[in-house]
């Protein structure tokens, strides 16, 4: 096993790609504390994780709460003993494919401020239990949108941007402590779609485009990446479960390009 009684705290767990890296993380050992706003999902992917005789613990918390994410890791790492992997892959509601006219400064800012603050509040929270223990490991998601080359897709754009080079400094801050940080770079996710906010996001993006989600992947996949399809979620979770565990001890600083090639890196 990868992950052999590993403590991992997966943010935004009831989430297509925060359930599916948990469901692999407990297949791989670790013990999982899954974090979240809607107790439904997150119930969801406990239940899959205990059929399969994994460890799980679940907890309501809105990772854009300070006071609330450093009470949650304080709790934690008293109830495990400490905490070795975190994973933020909290999902931002935001709006994209529109020309820069129909986008208000308040949702601008939402976009990338919210996708700053709740990555800055994690990753300090789980740093302060790390550090004492010489190591730990960060993983961020973030996706193609800071090398995106059509109109509609500024705030998301510079929110990736700042998600890349946020993991990029943060293993700068954290590396002297033994703690490595993993940035994931992941294009769209066919099977991701299905679920209500990712299904939302991509039919108000495509409509713009004048198509359905299921055309515009079909083609994005056929016309835009390299290896002709596009990422699943399984293979999303299993690279986690790599770079979180022992054997990518010498990787830090990263951005792991998970995109089936529609970017280059």
């Amino acid at each position: 096993m990868l992950l052999k009684d590993k403590i991992a705290v997966i943010y935004g767990g009831g989430g297509a790609i925060g359930g599916a890296t948990a469901r692999t993380f407990a297949r791989e050992g670790a013990e999982i504390f899954l974090a979240g706003r809607t107790l439904e999902r997150l119930e969801r992917v406990a239940a899959d994780i205990r059929a399969e005789g994994g460890r799980v613990t679940v907890d309501i918390l809105d990772a854009q709460d300070e006071a609330a994410v450093n009470d949650h890791a304080d709790r934690v790492a008293a109830r495990a003993g400490g905490i070795d992997i975190a994973l933020n892959a909290v999902s931002v509601p935001h709006k994209q494919g529109r020309p820069l006219a129909e986008v208000s400064l308040g949702e601008f800012e939402h976009t990338i401020g919210a996708n700053t603050r709740t990555n800055f509040l994690t990753a300090r929270a789980v740093a302060r239990h790390m550090r004492p223990r010489g190591g730990g490991v960060i993983l961020t998601l973030t996706a193609p949108g800071s090398r995106v080359s059509r109109p509609g897709f500024l705030a998301h754009g510079i929110a990736c941007s700042a998600i890349e080079t946020f993991s990029r400094l943060l293993a700068v801050e954290l590396g002297q402590f033994g703690v490595r940080v993993i940035c994931l770079k992941s294009d769209a996710i066919p099977d991701a779609v299905p679920l209500s906010y990712t299904r939302e996001l991509f039919d108000d993006m495509t409509r713009g485009f004048g198509t359905t989600t299921e055309a515009w992947l079909e083609v994005h996949a056929r016309e835009d990446t390299q290896l002709g399809r596009l990422p699943r979620l399984d293979q999303i979770a299993d690279y986690a479960a790599f770079v979180a565990s022992d054997r990518a001890g010498a990787m830090t600083g990263a951005l792991a390009n998970l995109t089936c090639g529609s970017v280059l890196d």
